[in-house]
C-alpha cells in the first residue's frame, strides 16, 4: 500500500492558508493531512500517532472528524482546480475552501496502529458549493464514513467583524 500522497493540493496552498491544525503544512503542531487524486476519487492517508488514542489500541474520534473534515476541504479543492484547467504541481495556486457542514458516521472502533485511508468522493452542487463523501478504512476495513459541504473562501478574508 503506497503510504502517502505524492501530490497533494494543500502543498500548493499559499503560507497564509497553510497554518490549519489538520492539513496546514506550516502549523508544526497539526497532523499534516495530504489530499490528491487517486484515479476518480480523492486520497487522504494517515497514521494515527500514540496519542491520538480514545482507549488503548483505538483512534479518538475526533482525529477522524478531522481527518475526514481537511480531507473534504482538500478534495472540493483538487476538484474546482481540476475543473478549473489545472492539477497539483502545475504552478497555478488553487481555489480554497472552507466548511459548511460535517457529518461523520463511525461505522467500527477504529485500530490505531495502521495508516487510515481516506477515499473521497466529489459532487459539484454549485459553482462555489461541493459535496464530499468520505469513507475512511484500516486494514481494507470501513471504519467510518462522512459527508463534508465545502465553500470557496471569499477571495478577501478577513478576522475583524
Amino acid at each position: 500500500m503506497e503510504e502517502n500522497v505524492q501530490k497533494a493540493i494543500q502543498d500548493e496552498y499559499p503560507d497564509e492558508f497553510s497554518w490549519c491544525y489538520g492539513c496546514g503544512r506550516l502549523n508544526e503542531a497539526g497532523h499534516h493531512f495530504r489530499t490528491g487524486w487517486h484515479g476518480d476519487q480523492t486520497r487522504t492517508i494517515y497514521r494515527p500517532l500514540p496519542e491520538h488514542m480514545a482507549i488503548p489500541g483505538f483512534v479518538y474520534g475526533g482525529l477522524i472528524a478531522s481527518l475526514i473534515d481537511c480531507h473534504g476541504t482538500g478534495s472540493a479543492a483538487l476538484a474546482l482546480h481540476r475543473k478549473n484547467g489545472h492539477e497539483v504541481g502545475d504552478g497555478t495556486e488553487p481555489p480554497r475552501f472552507v466548511t459548511a457542514s460535517l457529518n461523520v458516521d463511525f461505522v467500527r472502533p477504529t485500530p490505531n496502529d495502521v495508516a487510515l485511508i481516506a477515499v473521497g468522493t466529489v459532487h459539484e452542487v454549485h459553482p462555489k458549493k461541493w459535496k464530499i463523501e468520505t469513507e475512511v478504512f484500516a486494514n481494507d476495513t470501513l471504519c467510518a464514513r462522512g459527508e463534508v459541504v465545502a465553500v470557496v473562501m471569499p477571495t478577501t478574508f478577513t478576522t475583524k467583524g
